[in-house]
């Protein structure tokens, strides 16, 4: 599968719960399958994102084709608006 998505079952931040359910929600309404990635089932899982990303301080959400590193929360948004979310996901 292409598309992955990491995020986290375990945070008490309201912003990064809300910002996965609208990631989800985005990927579900265009019939892009994706891969969920769990952050929270160990550390390694979470370097393994951040060293993806590029970014230390990087925090769920976070999106990748394969390895490509996508992109977060904001940067899909803005993907949508600009309705350019398969080039975001490297898709086109």
């Amino acid at each position: 599968m292409g598309i992955k998505l990491y995020y986290t079952t375990v945070t008490a931040s309201r912003t990064v719960k809300s910002q996965q359910a609208e990631v989800m929600r985005i990927l579900d309404s265009k019939s892009i399958q994706y891969e969920l990635v769990d952050i929270s089932v160990g550390r390694e899982v979470c370097d393994e994102m951040r060293s993806k990303a590029g970014n230390p301080t990087a925090v769920p959400p976070q999106l990748f084709n394969e390895d490509q590193y996508c992109g977060d929360y904001d940067m899909l948004s803005e993907a949508v608006e600009a309705d350019t979310v398969d080039q975001f996901l490297k898709l086109a």
